[in-house]
């Protein structure tokens, strides 16, 4: 496996999430950092009740520096409505920073590629620091990539969505009486299924679970 000196000495410490906004864009933690536009870190406030973790920022993620603001983050808001919580309740981040893609020549189309393990590893203190500061109530993992991040390598979506599992707090001093992850697809898996329908049903009632922890 490839290694990466890891964004540790990168996050400055006691930053606000404002702080850790303008750190992430010196981040060399990691090979991704080269071929992307920017750094994309979370969006929402400190008092946010839910945290939803995805992959890494995509195509218009990179370019726009923010999350969740293509066709898969429509979606997301769209089921977070429908699941009942407030999109201002909500904090949405990715488990990496930078978009990692293929691009065969120049103006060609850049295609998602999954981060490695490295990766994933490297990026940890960003979210780590961004739990610490939030300590929400619920975290909600977003597909495989963040189940890996957040809840170690056997984490499977299938066999763990739509399930409360309690959250051991993040260190000594960051511990929530009622802190629960729950585990759900990634919108964009939605998009892409054979039965939207169906796979768009199945993300709302993942929701709805975390939406009676806030409720």
């Amino acid at each position: 496996m490839t290694r990466f000196e890891g964004a540790e000495h990168y996050v400055p410490a006691g930053a606000d999430l404002d702080g850790l906004r303008r750190a992430v864009q010196d981040c060399h933690g990691c090979d991704l950092y080269e071929p992307a536009t920017q750094a994309v870190l979370g969006s929402g406030g400190p008092a946010a009740r839910v945290v939803l973790v995805g992959e890494q920022p995509g195509d218009q993620e990179d370019r726009q520096g923010a999350p969740f603001v293509g066709p898969a983050g429509r979606l997301l808001d769209k089921a977070l409505a429908e699941a009942g919580i407030e999109r201002g309740d909500a904090y949405v981040t990715n488990s990496v920073k930078h978009f990692r893609f293929s691009q065969s020549g120049p103006g060609k189309r850049r295609i998602h590629q999954t981060p490695d393990a490295a990766h994933i590893s490297a990026c940890r203190p960003w979210l780590t620091a961004e739990l610490r500061i939030i300590d929400p109530e619920v975290i909600v993992v977003l597909g495989a990539t963040a189940g890996k991040a957040l809840l170690g390598p056997s984490f499977r979506v299938t066999k763990q969505r739509g399930q409360l599992i309690p959250r051991p707090p993040l260190d000594d001093e960051s511990a929530t009486q009622n802190g629960f992850f729950v585990a759900t697809v990634h919108p964009s898996a939605v998009l892409r299924a054979d039965d939207r329908d169906a796979a768009y049903a199945g993300l709302v009632s993942d929701l709805k679970v975390a939406a009676e922890v806030l409720h």
